[in-house]
């Protein structure tokens, strides 16, 4: 059975169960919504997440939107597709968190056989945008 055609609750099991045991269980992010349209996770922020200078760090923003925008790649890859993986990608910080939980929605732009294209907008527990994320996907066959 495609992951696609799971009824939203098992695929959000399935997924948030994915990512134990890597770097989206490591930092805690946790998928509420996905279908191919919209993607929609979170985490709480917290101290080891941050910088030392006392706001989130980039760094946890950006694997928040690669992970949302990933994982929805996973959901749209073509028929044939072995995997995928990331070429490029580039965050513009507008602002920054230091407490509560932090969302992030993802949306294909493009979803190709060889490329897909997403956009990202992360929020603070404010909901004011911290951060727009794009990246671009290669699309990966077998030999």
């Amino acid at each position: 059975m495609n992951e696609r055609d799971l009824p939203q609750s098992e695929l959000l099991d399935l997924v948030n169960r994915r990512g134990q045991g890597h770097l989206p269980g490591l930092i805690g992010i946790q998928f509420t919504e996905m279908t191919p349209e919209v993607v929609r996770a979170e985490l709480t922020v917290r101290a080891d997440l941050m910088a030392p200078n006392g706001f989130l760090h980039a760094a946890s923003v950006i694997a928040l939107a690669d992970t949302a925008c990933g994982y929805g790649c996973r959901l749209l890859l073509p028929e044939g597709a072995a995997g995928f993986t990331t070429i490029e990608l580039k965050s513009n910080f507008l602002g920054t968190a230091r407490e509560g939980r932090v969302t992030c929605e993802a949306r294909a732009v493009h979803a190709g056989r060889t490329t897909q294209v997403w956009d990202a907008e992360v929020k603070n527990a404010q909901g004011k945008v911290m951060a727009l994320f794009r990246c671009t996907q290669a699309v990966l066959y077998a030999k």
